[in-house]
């Protein structure tokens, strides 16, 4: 199975038969929505479908239910997850309506649950490889052959608290360290899926400027009217890369927990364990 998270109404534009709906209570709360699990026409490959705001778009970045919504995906089965973002553009050279798969992560957030982990139990996670290169390289892939939209491969995205958008000495500092596009949801998300031992992936679209460009202020208009633009292309993108994904998993993301529990189990309290058991039993 394979997860797909991104804005609400892009599953009715993936050709998926047989929908159903699954609401799914975790740990850590429930899912952005119900989650929509169908099969991927011609391939048999069953895809589940979160909208990462919530059907109404009525969760803020920082309020999301990150753990629940990654949770929620490993507790059906699925492996894999591919992630849509909407980005602003640090880079004179790529412009609004740009598709970017970027492989690295800065996190400027302050407010969020980043980890499955804690009350008494340690985990040191390793990340250095914030997206699974393999699942990105076919991300990639799939978004040369399946859209005509300008591709960005490889890039920073540095994820910044919101709602609100950055001042422009923020913005201006984000350019000096030569980060590519800004968001608001990629962290925690991609380190929850590292702890789930998920592939994770984003494709992004590039929506506006941010601010930095001052000639092309970013408003809220620009960025929802360059995301309807950039939704079409993304959801080629998407479906391409599901058709062509191998059954089985060829990368370290499906044993990224070996050797990361620091905590001897027997000081592990109960209800924390419990809270884990589906991410940490192999190795307990």
């Amino acid at each position: 199975m394979i997860g797909f998270i991104g804005g609400s109404g892009i599953y009715e534009a993936l050709p998926l038969t047989d929908v159903r709906e699954r609401d799914i209570e975790t740990p850590f709360g429930s899912p952005s929505a119900p989650v929509t699990i169908g099969t991927y026409e011609g391939t048999g490959t069953e895809v589940a479908f979160i909208p990462r705001h919530g059907r109404h778009h009525q969760y803020s970045p920082t309020d999301l239910p990150y753990r629940a919504n990654i949770y929620a995906f490993k507790s059906l089965g699925v492996e894999r997850v591919i992630a849509s973002n909407a980005v602003g553009s640090l880079r004179e050279d790529l412009e609004p309506r740009t598709l970017v798969v970027p492989d690295q992560l800065f996190d400027r957030t302050r407010h969020r649950d980043y980890s499955f982990f804690g009350d008494e139990m340690v985990v040191h996670q390793g990340f250095a490889e914030p997206f699974c290169p393999d699942l990105s390289g076919t991300l990639q892939d799939a978004a040369e052959t399946a859209t005509d939209a300008a591709l960005e491969e490889g890039g920073t995205y540095v994820t910044i608290e919101g709602p609100q958008f950055s001042t422009r000495a923020e913005s201006e500092f984000y350019r000096d360290q030569g980060f590519d596009i800004i968001g608001m949801t990629a962290i925690p998300e991609a380190k929850l899926a590292r702890e789930a031992e998920l592939c994770y992936a984003t494709i992004a679209g590039v929506t506006d400027w941010d601010v930095w460009k001052t000639d092309s202020q970013v408003s809220l208009e620009g960025v929802l009217e360059n995301a309807s633009h950039n939704e079409s292309a993304i959801q080629a993108a998407v479906g391409a890369a599901i058709e062509s994904l191998e059954a089985k998993r060829d990368c370290e993301c499906n044993s990224a927990l070996a050797g990361t529990i620091n905590t001897d189990p027997e000081h592990i309290p109960v209800e924390t364990l419990e809270s884990v058991d589906l991410l940490v039993d192999e190795y307990l």
